[in-house]
């Protein structure tokens, strides 16, 4: 809102100074400051809201050390994360930007389907809160309203290969910019690999002739499945105090960057990757999602004031997934959340195995001590808060590698 007014006042009435409001850092500096400062001050308005509300957790009897401490704790901390981020991102972005819009449609769907989930598990003392099935019908639905928008809205294009070789031209006296050709593509990137575009279309090559017009039916499934797959391992990570936010923090930092560069065309150019116009835009939503889940730290950090609950959790890993589809980098997700990817492993290889050694030997054996891994390194006598410490040094190590390929082809 603040974008449209500044806008205004420097075309129109030609104020001094309003002209900043159009460069993206500094928009994206703002959103990160308001984030942090709406996340630590009224995140303790909100805690005394729930707690008031006796909105506690409850906690299953796990045999963890210190769980019972956690009795009572104020859950639903995901609107915190919500309310800090989506303030910004109405006062600093481009509202008719595509790219936010869905983030913000991500947002809210993603944050409704937590909501419900936790306000079954603590008013309605259902522990088990929102059935799976309608969680995954949630989790699909909101796939298909991404997927169908980055397929055919006219405002979600790439640039070609033919605008590669003359993105700008350099003269004697001034800098001459050439707009790049854009089309609407569902190629995405290959991380580690020269000439990495890979077109889902190409998978319905066989065909014959006119395969690219129905590339959606390989495109969409492809957005449900990461929705669905990474806002599940978001959820699956936020077991122990801070491991959720600190590491979607890191990784939602990795994504900026590419948002920013994939948005700028001299970027774009120096660094051979795709340009992706208007995506740039994302990086303001992006400062203002990490300063919101850094200032919720202040809270959820061990010991926690507040939880997240299902509210936080699937509102991350949705937003994630969209972030990593819209700037064609989806193919980076086991690398860039590659914690949420062990996590969802763990928890795969353990009830696998022990329904496999039920049925073969008659009584089930496990691979980890518990899972989700986290819970494993508990259970070995480890501090929540080493834990959680050495998982961030795994996540910015792995978000380094991310950034780094970039150049590493």
């Amino acid at each position: 809102m603040l974008y449209y007014l500044f806008e205004y006042l420097d075309k129109t009435l030609d104020v001094p100074g309003t002209g900043v409001f159009q460069y993206i850092t500094f928009r994206s500096a703002l959103a990160l400051m308001l984030s942090l400062l709406l996340s630590t001050i009224y995140g303790k308005i909100i805690i005394r809201f729930l707690q008031r509300q006796q909105v506690g957790e409850t906690v299953r009897e796990l045999g963890l050390a210190g769980q019972n401490e956690k009795a009572g704790t104020p859950t639903m901390g995901g609107l915190i994360i919500i309310f800090a981020t989506l303030v910004p991102v109405l006062l600093f972005a481009k509202l008719h930007n595509i790219y936010i819009v869905l983030l913000i449609v991500t947002t809210l769907w993603m944050g409704t389907i937590g909501f419900i989930d936790d306000y079954i598990k603590i008013f309605k003392r259902d522990k088990q809160g929102l059935k799976g099935i309608f969680k995954v019908v949630g989790q699909v639905g909101l796939g298909l309203i991404v997927g169908i928008v980055l397929y055919f809205h006219a405002g979600v294009t790439v640039r070609t290969d033919i605008g590669k070789a003359n993105v700008f031209k350099a003269s004697t006296e001034n800098v001459v910019f050439q707009a790049p050709l854009e089309e609407k593509s569902t190629a995405t990137t290959i991380p580690f690999f020269k000439n990495n575009e890979f077109d889902y279309a190409e998978l319905l090559a066989w065909t014959g002739e006119g395969y690219e017009k129905w590339a959606w039916l390989i495109f969409i499934p492809v957005v449900i499945f990461i929705i669905t797959a990474v806002s599940n391992g978001a959820n699956l990570t936020d077991g122990i105090d801070g491991l959720a936010a600190g590491t979607s923090a890191i990784s939602v930092l990795a994504l900026g960057i590419f948002t920013f560069v994939s948005g700028n065309i001299i970027f774009s150019n120096y660094l051979n990757i795709m340009y992706i116009p208007n995506s740039g835009e994302m990086t303001v939503f992006i400062a203002a999602f990490v300063g919101s889940l850094i200032g919720f730290l202040w809270y959820n950090s061990y010991p926690a004031s507040v939880f997240m609950g299902d509210t936080g959790s699937l509102t991350i890993g949705g937003i994630i997934a969209v972030l990593a589809i819209a700037v064609r980098k989806e193919m980076l997700i086991p690398l860039l959340c590659g914690i949420f990817l062990v996590e969802n492993l763990s928890v795969i290889l353990q009830v696998s195995y022990f329904k496999y050694t039920k049925k073969r030997f008659g009584e089930g054996r496990r691979i980890f001590l518990m899972s989700p891994l986290h819970h494993h390194y508990q259970k070995k006598g480890y501090h929540e808060s080493k834990i959680v410490t050495r998982f961030w040094i795994v996540a910015i190590m792995l978000a380094i590698l991310s950034i780094v390929t970039l150049k590493l082809r």
